[in-house]
């Protein structure tokens, strides 16, 4: 780690940053290819449409693991898409949906409004929104993880190390969110109303229209509107959604896109914590689903507002720039009520609450900057690109105190409205976070024969982030010119198998001081990945089966005590220590199979270990099995489509030191299965209606607490009807 005066070290990062802009005009004109001819914007149009393949279960490129825009074949990394038809035909509604539907990644929702996104045995730190990194802490998330998908066309995941694209972040996966965008020259889109168990309302909109009469100038409209009850007692949830977006082929290779959008939501009784899983005297307590330690005041209001400016030119010689500007605000006000401790079997008494009021804001700006395209050396034809992105994020939380509280009665017969709403106090600071990450990267895909591709590129990261407040001493961690490598090969066999392999990693920064009372360097994600991809039927259908190893080295690990004269008194000093290694291995498949017939499956098996050789992170399920398919019925049943699915996981636990006497001290979920099934008729082109019934055969599990014993049911089984017309 080298430390920098911040004025210097702007001015020799942005010196850098436009000297490769400056330099990039002169390597497109002197590297490239060939002219292209003039094509006309409405073909592009057409182009674009074919690459998503529309009502396909898979995509035809990806560009969340590396800048380039490659086939999911030509990726050296395991890549899995979320298409919009998957997403309607499974009416996946939020991001937590398509987590909890996809390959390699899961959820431990240990609350009914936050949770932990997870993969290869770390958890998920990074998403993102159009390829640009949104960073977000599960502690505050309750915005993320219920982010409608209304506004997206389909979510990309590509799992392992993915510092090259994402900057910091755990050696897990990175969840990319692809903006819906304008890009149809007719009147077109649907609207579509449902209902479901729980009291559930549902609305939502999608319009796309020209704005001129040669279609140059493009708009498109979502809106949604959600209001549900929950299986959970006094639970519930409203959202509202809006996106416009409009876009302008301000030359027939100039593209100008803007567009905001936002979204309105309020959980109502959520629980904050969990349920006890023992009684005092150890016994299980087997709560019902609908069991809650809310009250029915409790509240969790958000609002989450996006703007974005993009503008794409592609050059005579086929290289393309491409610029983006992203601005986003979040903003909750939470009460909450945390209830903890062991109730006695008999009487319920003995549990103990904790109101709480927490007001955050969150200002994020993102700016991208890209260049791509083509170039030859050595008599063949490679590709290259490079780019510059900066993001700044500042994080405030205040809280109001409240006044005394009575000792909850008998919680096995809690009841959320008779529990009065305290007096709240004046609003004051609890918390502050800054970040900064301001990067350079730089990929290129050489092709050392006509069948062997090499990809090589690294990414030049400035991070500084610093806080204060939430009980701890002000912190402030730096780290300059942090180098992200990567390098992937992948070797054609035919026309339809590849073979790969790739090294990718990343940093993750930590609070830490060693005996010195220096910052430890960050703590380095490592992932080795290699295996075998497939693309089958033209492109309609993907697979692939990876074996990977993922390592966490300079993790900080507890060395003793020293006293270095501040008000704290003694301190604990760290020394950088082997981390976690997780092994396993890893199979998708997705596509169209057979006319009418679309399907996507995956399994996921890995083993993490500590230097030790111990078990962690247990609470994350170490196999996965994600199985969805569709059939459309032929000759006379055509109208009729039927489809379902099995999302099995693995055993979870975790181990409580202070259990009660008499238990093992395991809080424990056992592997379970949920199968959901679906069925849509048309009764026309235009008008349909589908049916989705999950977790069919009513599977109780629960997701649970990493520090505390708590356990929060699922989703019981449920059902929703929705009617789609199209024009």
């Amino acid at each position: 780690m080298k430390m920098h005066a911040r004025a210097v070290r702007h001015l020799k990062f942005n010196r850098l940053a436009v000297l490769v802009g400056a330099a990039m005009p002169l390597l497109v004109q002197a590297q490239a290819v060939q002219e292209a001819p003039e094509v006309d914007p409405g073909v592009q149009q057409v182009q674009v449409r074919a690459q998503k393949q529309v009502n396909s279960y898979t995509a035809g490129s990806s560009s969340t693991a590396t800048p380039l825009d490659l086939s999911l074949r030509e990726t050296p990394q395991s890549v899995s898409v979320v298409t919009l038809q998957r997403i309607e035909d499974q009416r996946m509604q939020t991001v937590t949906d398509v987590v909890n539907n996809t390959t390699g990644v899961s959820v431990n929702q240990y609350e009914t409004n936050r949770g932990q996104f997870t993969a290869r045995g770390f958890e998920i730190d990074n998403l993102q929104i159009d390829g640009l990194p949104t960073t977000y802490e599960q502690q505050w998330s309750g915005g993320e993880v219920a982010s409608s998908l209304a506004i997206y066309d389909r979510v990309e995941v590509v799992r392992g190390a993915t510092g090259l694209m994402t900057g910091a972040g755990n050696p897990s996966a990175a969840i990319n969110l692809v903006r819906k965008h304008a890009d149809s020259k007719q009147v077109t889109g649907w609207v579509e109303a449902g209902v479901g168990s729980w009291n559930e309302r549902r609305v939502m909109g999608d319009v796309s229209t020209p704005l001129n009469s040669s279609g140059t100038v493009r708009a498109r409209v979502v809106g949604e509107y959600t209001d549900t009850d929950s299986w959970v007692d006094y639970g519930g949830f409203r959202s509202n959604t809006l996106y416009a977006t409009v876009a302008a082929d301000l030359t027939p290779r100039t593209l100008l896109q803007a567009g905001y959008s936002r979204q309105e939501s309020r959980a109502q009784s959520p629980m904050w914590g969990s349920l006890p899983y023992w009684y005092s005297d150890g016994t299980p307590t087997n709560w019902d689903v609908s069991k809650t330690t809310s009250a029915s005041w409790s509240r969790w209001p958000s609002t989450y507002g996006n703007a974005f400016v993009d503008l794409q030119h592609t050059f005579e010689n086929g290289w393309k720039v491409h610029a983006v500007y992203n601005k986003a605000k979040r903003d909750a006000d939470s009460y909450l009520l945390y209830l903890s401790g062991r109730p006695d079997r008999v009487t319920g008494l003995g549990m103990s609450a904790y109101p709480a009021d927490y007001i955050t804001h969150t200002d994020q700006e993102d700016i991208g900057l890209h260049a791509g395209g083509a170039f030859e050396l050595g008599g063949r034809r490679h590709e290259a690109a490079f780019g510059y992105m900066r993001m700044k994020q500042d994080f405030v939380s205040d809280n109001r105190p409240s006044d005394i509280f009575p000792v909850p009665g008998d919680f096995n017969n809690w009841n959320p409205a008779a529990f009065p709403e305290p007096n709240w106090g004046a609003r004051q600071f609890y918390q502050d976070r800054h970040t900064r990450q301001e990067a350079l990267y730089g990929v290129a895909r050489f092709a050392l024969a006509d069948p062997l591709k090499l990809i090589v590129g690294a990414r030049v990261t400035d991070y500084e982030r610093s806080g204060s407040g939430g009980f701890a001493p002000d912190y402030t961690i730096k780290h300059d010119h942090e180098v992200t490598p990567y390098t992937g090969l992948v070797y054609d066999i035919n026309k339809t198998w590849s073979v790969y392999a790739s090294y990718t990693s990343i940093f993750q920064p930590q609070n830490a001081l060693d005996f010195e009372g220096r910052m430890l360097d960050p703590i380095e994600g490592k992932n080795y990945e290699a295996g075998v991809k497939g693309e089958f039927l033209d492109g309609r259908v993907n697979g692939s089966l990876a074996v990977f190893q993922v390592k966490q080295d300079k993790l900080a690990q507890a060395a003793g005590q020293i006293n270095r004269g501040g008000p704290l008194g003694p301190e604990t000093y760290y020394v950088a220590s082997e981390g976690a290694k997780s092994e396993g291995f890893e199979f998708d498949l997705s596509g169209e199979l057979a006319r009418g017939w679309s399907a996507s499956a995956g399994y996921t098996q890995y083993r993490i270990k500590d230097a030790a050789g111990a078990d962690i992170n247990s609470i994350y399920p170490r196999r996965l099995l994600r199985v969805f398919t569709t059939y459309r019925l032929p000759g006379a049943w055509e109208k009729l489509s039927v489809g379902g699915g099995v999302n099995w996981e693995g055993e979870t636990y975790t181990v409580v030191p202070d259990a009660p006497p008499g238990t093992n001290g395991r809080v424990e979920q056992e592997s379970f299965a949920l199968v959901n099934l679906m069925a849509r008729y048309e009764f026309n082109r235009q008008l349909s209606a589908q049916l989705n019934v999950n977790n069919l055969f009513d599977k109780k599990h629960f997701g649970l607490s990493a520090a505390y014993e708590g356990v929060n049911y699922q989703a019981p089984r449920g059902a929703s009807l929705t009617l789609r017309y199209r024009f």
